[in-house]
């Protein structure tokens, strides 16, 4: 930290806490608790997120504008989603904005019935854009498809026997004969495609969607099974009619096989919140920085494997500077682990209380567990500092 009287420059790099504050709330939230010790501290705010729920709103934060695209959720009907188009033109498509596992209307029917028809949609409105660069979250999806929904809104026809249109679900699957991409829209060669996802599973097979995943969107085991051997038989066709075999390319199984379709249309694969950090110019911020606060809204064990208060970490360790958790909650029993990277590692509830509180007086909270590591930190710079 820097010496007495010197105000510090802190980064503040958080994920969202779902079903509470976006990431720039929480950003603002700590900031301003900070502020209450450090008047002059010059804050930066740089709200992070992993490919999941919150990415459209991290990826905006710092510039772009909304827009409401017209398309159909898991289920088939019409929905309103969002998207975001950055200044650079580059159109931002979440999927659990259009197939996600919180939409009551598309979890309402059974996973094998589900599509992406809707991701397709969003890619399509914004190719009529003249999108040229699409990035596409992954995270949080309802789906099992194997993304077939998407392709088949952009032109690709699953067919039967007798040649006759199927719909893109798991369920005729077992009646698909033949997949027809002479009119796959051409306008995918002139634009970019960026999956962002931390999930590197394969399409099928017992670390694949339907087997890992499956489960989680309401797959009962004997669904699961099914919906495995739909996909190989789905992956067959359309590997044998595109010229290329992805179904066991990192990254194929997410999204409920999403990421497989992705692949097929050579889209690139990175980790979201390595996307979200570079679009947010996390480097850049951290250039002279004396601390970085990041957090989620639990941190455990699995946060070291690749989620948002980790990648920021390790930005801020190549860059030497230390960087402290401040999640909503803390699992004790993951401290040892934790500790290694981060430089204390702190909760904002001050006691018990209910889940119900916790969300609602988030913001004060946040504020005020930043103002306490603040004090704890000016205390202990000022005892560096004497002679």
């Amino acid at each position: 930290m820097p010496t007495k009287n010197i105000a510090p420059v802190i980064v503040v790099a958080p994920d969202s806490f779902k079903g509470s504050l976006s990431a720039q709330q929480v950003g603002d939230a700590i900031a301003a608790g900070l502020r209450r010790v450090w008047p002059k501290a010059d804050v930066r705010v740089r709200p992070l997120a992993d490919g999941g729920e919150g990415t459209l709103d991290a990826l905006l934060a710092n510039g772009g504008k909304r827009m409401k695209l017209h398309v159909r959720n898991a289920a088939g009907g019409p929905c309103e989603a969002q998207s975001g188009l950055l200044p650079d033109q580059t159109a931002i498509i979440e999927t659990a904005e259009i197939v996600g596992i919180t939409d009551a209307a598309g979890m309402a029917i059974p996973i094998e019935a589900r599509s992406t028809l809707g991701l397709g949609d969003a890619i399509r409105t914004h190719l009529d854009q003249d999108a040229r660069r699409i990035l596409i979250a992954l995270g949080g999806s309802s789906t099992n498809d194997g993304g077939a929904g998407l392709l088949n809104a952009l032109g690709i026809r699953l067919l039967d026997a007798d040649g006759k249109s199927l719909p893109p679900s798991p369920n005729a699957f077992e009646r698909l004969a033949q997949i027809d991409a002479s009119g796959l829209d051409t306008r995918l060669k002139g634009c970019s495609l960026m999956a962002m996802t931390d999930v590197d599973n394969p399409l099928c097979g017992k670390h694949g969607a339907s087997a890992v995943f499956g489960p989680q969107k309401g797959a009962s085991p004997k669904q699961v099974e099914k919906l495995d051997h739909a996909l190989s038989h789905f992956a067959d066709l359309l590997e044998n009619a595109l010229g290329k075999r992805v179904r066991d390319m990192p990254g194929a199984g997410a999204a409920g096989g999403l990421g497989f379709a992705l692949h097929a249309l050579g889209a690139t694969f990175r980790p979201g919140a390595e996307v979200v950090a570079a679009e947010a110019a996390l480097d850049e911020a951290l250039q002279g920085a004396d601390w970085m606060i990041t957090g989620e809204g639990r941190s455990d064990a699995q946060t070291l494997h690749g989620k948002t208060p980790f990648v920021a970490c390790e930005h801020a360790r190549r860059l030497g500077v230390p960087a402290s958790l401040l999640s909503g909650g803390i699992d004790v029993s993951a401290l040892p682990q934790l500790n290694q990277y981060f430089s204390g590692c702190f909760s904002p509830t001050p006691g018990p209380m209910t889940l119900q509180t916790a969300i609602a007086e988030a913001g004060t909270l946040l504020a005020d567990g930043a103002e306490q590591l603040a004090r704890l930190f000016d205390a202990a710079r000022s005892r560096d500092s004497r002679p």
